[in-house]
C-alpha cells in the first residue's frame, strides 16, 4: 500500500466515522468532535488526492476541510 493509499484510507475512514456517529446520535453535527473528524479526515483525503494527481477530489476534500475548520473557528459545542 502506498503512502497516498494509506493517508486516503485513513482520511475517508475518519469522514465515515463522523458520518456514522452523527447518524447514530452519538455526535451532534455542531460538536467540535464532529468538525474535527471532518477537518482531519478531509485534509488527509485532500492531501492523498494531491499525491496521486486527482484534482477534482483535491477541490472537493479541500473545500470540505476548509468548511470544517471554519466551523471549528466559529466555535462548536464541546464533545
Amino acid at each position: 500500500m502506498s503512502v497516498a493509499d494509506a493517508l486516503g484510507s485513513l482520511g475517508v475512514a475518519l469522514l465515515l466515522i463522523a458520518f456514522a456517529l452523527n447518524l447514530s446520535g452519538v455526535l451532534d453535527r455542531r460538536s467540535r468532535s464532529y468538525h474535527s473528524l471532518n477537518g482531519v479526515g478531509a485534509g488527509l483525503a485532500c492531501y492523498a488526492s494531491w499525491l496521486i494527481g486527482f484534482f477534482p477530489f483535491v477541490v472537493l476534500e479541500g473545500v470540505w476541510a476548509a468548511v470544517a475548520v471554519a466551523a471549528l473557528i466559529r466555535g462548536g459545542r464541546s464533545g
